[in-house]
């Protein structure tokens, strides 16, 4: 799949207007929405996770009052509300998000007419991930096969069990296989009467979703929140209120990524480990020095983000297959097991190995940023930095490189993430981009 690029958050002009694809993962699964991370705060419904979006939390909030009124057999607002949505936006922008307030606020069971109370078993439920009738589709790879795509489809074809919709969100939409895509649009095309479907997918490149399903759809295009919504909403989950103007401003517009920076010391240090890389290239020797420090932090990410997942996931395969177990058959089932555990270890090797890159692609957009505030500085723009905390070494590599030279050391970061994309081991994209770096 073609690398997406978007605006840089200081918007700044051509050639360095590029920006940073969404993160690609192993492979896909279906996932409680727990596994997201998606909290409501008491008394504010539904919509306090969805920072910085007015305009879509208006129109999504006027279609959740018009399903209740479907569902209630009355006679909503034509166009009001529909059956297939699609969430586009930039890297950081909410789609996902957005897209869960939206189904809770569907399920939502408040006896007023404003849905998304966020305190019902319908909103509760929803946002815990243990709602029977909401299914989350979360990427772990660059697909969906086409048959996990029919399963879905066949299990959005029934009526709600308990909610009062079957809502199914399928994040990255743009992901999709054309076989689980034409799956997908066949649903799309006949939808039961009380299901919903809820895409999300990258505005940079809005081809990557079929045209068919897309025109099918109603779009909700969502921008990059501005700093001062995403500092609020920093506060108020309790971070100080100059850690969170920091983290806002260093964020490039992704809510989930200031979160991390103001409440993870070891989020912090890497991103500081990788900001000194650009000024600390001054020998050939420290090209290879620099690779080691990010390809072993990009490791030991994998290996914190995944040892604790991967060893349940074994345990509870070979529970479930009879390892310990003395009665008859047990032999058997054990020797079974061998070819289940196979598959297992596969798809977590692959899955560290994207952890590895998602890390690694991470270190990549702050060194981009960076050089974007060297060229940003070196001609005297009043684009806003994209790392203020950094200024004074943006200007001291204004002062000693030329525009010309900062212009290759740009798109050097930008072609190893190219690399990476196409499986180019990491230890070698890496020393080829830190080459360049330092000769400029």
């Amino acid at each position: 799949m073609r690398g997406r690029w978007t605006r840089w958050p200081g918007g700044c002009a051509p050639p360095c207007c590029r920006c940073w694809p969404g993160l690609r993962r192993s492979r896909w699964r279906t996932t409680p929405e727990s596994s997201v991370g998606l909290a409501t705060v008491a008394g504010k419904g539904v919509w306090s996770e969805v920072v910085g979006q007015p305009e879509a939390v208006a129109v999504l909030g006027a279609a959740a009052e018009a399903a209740a009124s479907i569902v209630a057999g009355g006679s909503p607002p034509p166009g009001a509300m529909t059956h297939a949505w699609l969430f586009t936006g930039p890297p950081g922008s909410g789609r996902s998000s957005t897209a869960r307030a939206f189904a809770a606020a569907l399920q939502c069971q408040a006896a007023d007419d404003r849905p998304g109370c966020g305190a019902c078993a319908g909103c509760h439920t929803t946002l815990a991930g243990t709602h029977a009738d909401v299914r989350v589709v979360a990427p772990e790879g660059l697909s969906i096969a086409v048959a996990e795509m029919r399963a879905l489809v066949q299990v959005s074809a029934r009526r709600p069990t308990s909610g009062r919709w079957q809502v199914v969100i399928i994040a990255d939409a743009d992901r999709l296989t054309e076989g689980a895509s034409n799956a997908l649009l066949k649903a799309v095309e006949e939808p039961p009467d009380r299901t919903v479907f809820l895409l999300c997918a990258p505005s940079d490149h809005p081809d990557d979703v079929s045209v068919t399903i897309r025109s099918r759809c109603r779009i909700v295009s969502l921008g990059t929140p501005r700093l001062d919504a995403i500092a609020a909403a920093l506060v108020e989950d309790g971070v100080p209120a100059d850690e969170a103007n920091w983290a806002a401003s260093v964020c490039g517009g992704n809510v989930s990524r200031a979160r991390r920076l103001a409440t993870e010391e070891s989020v912090r240090a890497r991103r500081e480990s990788v900001l000194r890389i650009p000024l600390a290239l001054r020998r050939p020797a420290d090209i290879f020095t620099c690779a080691d420090n990010l390809v072993q932090a990009a490791e030991a990410d994998a290996l914190t983000a995944n040892e604790s997942r991967d060893e349940s996931e074994r345990h509870a395969l070979e529970t479930a297959m009879g390892a310990g177990g003395t009665g008859k058959g047990t032999a058997a089932a054990t020797r079974g097991a061998k070819g289940a555990l196979k598959d297992l270890e596969k798809r977590q090797k692959s899955r560290a190995t994207r952890t590895q890159r998602d890390s690694l692609d991470q270190a990549l957009v702050d060194l981009a940023a960076f050089y974007r505030d060297v060229l940003v500085t070196s001609s005297g723009a009043t684009a806003v930095l994209n790392h203020p905390d950094r200024a004074a070494d943006a200007r001291t590599a204004a002062r000693e490189w030329t525009q010309e030279s900062t212009l290759r050391r740009l798109e050097a970061v930008l072609a190893c993430r190219d690399a990476l994309e196409l499986n180019v081991k990491p230890r070698i994209a890496v020393e080829a981009m830190l080459f360049t770096l330092h000769r400029g």
